[in-house]
């Protein structure tokens, strides 16, 4: 895919991000964040639920590091277990706003960070160039498509 093509198209942009391994859809959310998240966030503070996502956010920040990037990948691989399903129960706002404050805390230590010396594959390095080159409602709707389908939308374990 290219450049253009992912400034022009969010829906190439959004299956350039699908196409991304978990960890490095993981990253490029962290630069995403770090990188326009002050403009971002939270994209509607009237629409998301604060105190919802800051719940949610306490319960990541209280495990190890190792469980708190597992979580991270379980939300994105939309995998069935309490956290996830706690998540996808969330409007798109919340979870906008729930990874900003993953973000804020890899940042500050409480949320595992991202590895000393990370650089982005060239895939993933030119999709972000692409969405820092969008206009703000554009970058605005990729992220909500992007965490939209993540979390679990079953109810129970027991459910297929």
């Amino acid at each position: 895919m290219t450049f253009s093509q992912l400034t022009n198209d969010i829906t190439a942009a959004l299956n350039e991000f699908k196409g991304l391994r978990t960890d490095t859809q993981l990253a490029l959310l962290w630069f995403i964040y770090t990188k326009m998240g002050s403009s971002i966030t939270p994209a509607a503070p009237g629409a998301a639920a604060p105190p919802i996502a800051e719940g949610l956010y306490n319960q990541v920040k209280e495990v190890s590091h190792e469980e708190q990037l597992q979580i991270q990948r379980d939300i994105l691989q939309q995998t069935n277990n309490e956290i996830s399903r706690e998540y996808g129960a969330l409007s798109d706002n919340t979870k906008l706003l729930f990874w900003y404050r993953l973000a804020q805390g890899m940042e500050t230590g409480e949320i595992v960070p991202m590895p000393e010396g990370y650089k982005l594959d060239k895939k993933a390095e030119t999709l972000l160039a692409a969405l820092e080159n969008l206009e703000f409602e554009q970058q605005i709707t990729f992220l909500r498509q992007v965490v939209s389908p993540t979390g679990s939308q079953q109810t129970s374990p027991g459910n297929i």
